[in-house]
């Protein structure tokens, strides 16, 4: 079992920067590919960002590439999603992820085993 504890955000106009971070125990986090997703009211869960054990590599969704930055600190076990030039569209609640070793893709909810809690992040205009 892994648990995953997510902070840092909150209400930020647009423009603003957020950073958010997710604590993980449970497991040696150097062994856990993590994620970030994020829901909106009313639609599904979608991907973020993903990095691998080391993090030397990284992925990201289309719509945040060059303003989102996850990173992360195996000597904390804590994975981070800094975010800047944050705009109304990314007013969601934000959760981060443990992917499962089995599966070979990034990108859907399926391919990963543990969640947080999710942590709100509001975009005024």
């Amino acid at each position: 079992q892994v648990q995953l504890v997510e902070s840092g955000g909150g209400l930020v106009q647009a423009g603003g920067s957020l950073r958010l971070s997710c604590v993980a125990s449970g497991r040696t986090f150097s062994d856990l590919n993590m994620g970030w997703f994020r829901q909106a009211p009313g639609k599904e869960r979608d991907f973020v960002a993903a990095i691998n054990k080391s993090g030397t590599n990284t992925w990201y969704t289309n719509a945040v590439k060059g303003r989102f930055t996850i990173s992360r600190d195996n000597a904390k076990n804590t994975v981070y999603l800094q975010m800047n030039s944050l705009k109304p569209e990314d007013t969601a609640v934000y959760y981060c992820a443990v992917r499962s070793p089995k599966s070979g893709s990034y990108y859907y909810t399926g391919a990963y085993d543990y969640w947080g809690q999710g942590t709100q992040v509001t975009v005024s205009s």
